[in-house]
């Protein structure tokens, strides 16, 4: 179903690589990628519509990725995914720290905007704060991973709230990202903040900049949003997630 995305969401800042991709790995790739959520086996035909590659250029690839575990045959001949995804899967898992993704995006966000930056999620009635880098200004705000703040009017618990309702609320299409709220919790504090994703489109948590009234101003804010929008794009590409469509208000999902 069609869906109305605030321009911020469809921006995916992809950078161009500095090296060009190798032709055969990336067709090898493409046949992987092709099977989706609930695909117990595809056809032949059934992957070479979804690739746009020739049946012969699958057969013959298929025959490496079987080699190596990544595919097997059916009995009527269809393809399904084999069992060294799966061994990959797990090492991934059990490597996986969401600290390691987030933090270089939070340093990397303070460099560029000057301000504290954050990550929270939804714990309840309240937000979590998981992790913080400071900004290097003397007046800023003191909050520490582990501190909870109640889901009041600021723009990080309305991104929280927002995106941990399922489906996603209609005003949702309405709102420009990242939000900018100032006073809304402590009168001498202002806040941006957007959403970020992981698998599956599923809510990660909100990436944060947060300061002082007198410098996070409105039009401080305006010049800010860039940046805020890659930091998030770039922490839900780490996260291996993608940005979710929002439902139109006239045509909700």
């Amino acid at each position: 179903m069609p869906g109305v995305r605030p321009a911020a969401m469809i921006n995916k800042l992809r950078p161009a690589p500095a090296l060009e991709g190798v032709a055969s790995a990336e067709r090898l790739l493409t046949i992987l990628s092709a099977f989706r959520k609930g695909d117990a086996a595809l056809s032949l035909a059934e992957l070479s519509a979804r690739t746009g590659l020739v049946k012969t250029t699958i057969m013959r690839l298929a025959v490496s990725l079987e080699a190596f575990g990544y595919l097997s045959r059916t009995a009527e001949g269809q393809y399904r995914l084999d069992a060294e995804l799966l061994r990959l899967g797990m090492i991934y898992q059990q490597s996986f720290r969401l600290e390691a993704h987030v933090m270089p995006v939070l340093e990397t966000l303070v460099e560029r905007t000057g301000e504290s930056t954050s990550f929270y999620i939804r714990r309840g009635e309240s937000r979590l704060c998981l992790f913080r880098v400071d900004s290097p200004h003397r007046l800023r705000l003191h909050v520490r991973p582990g501190d909870r703040l109640p889901m009041d009017n600021s723009a990080i618990a309305q991104v929280l709230r927002l995106f941990t309702t399922s489906p996603l609320p209609p005003e949702a299409a309405m709102l420009d990202f990242p939000l900018y709220t100032a006073g809304a919790n402590d009168p001498h504090v202002a806040g941006m903040a957007m959403p970020a994703f992981g698998p599956e489109e599923t809510f990660a948590g909100a990436v944060c900049v947060t300061g002082p009234i007198t410098r996070l101003t409105a039009e401080a804010a305006e010049a800010i949003r860039p940046a805020l929008r890659e930091a998030a794009a770039r922490l839900t590409r780490s996260l291996g997630g993608r940005m979710p469509e929002i439902p139109s208000p006239s045509n909700p999902a």
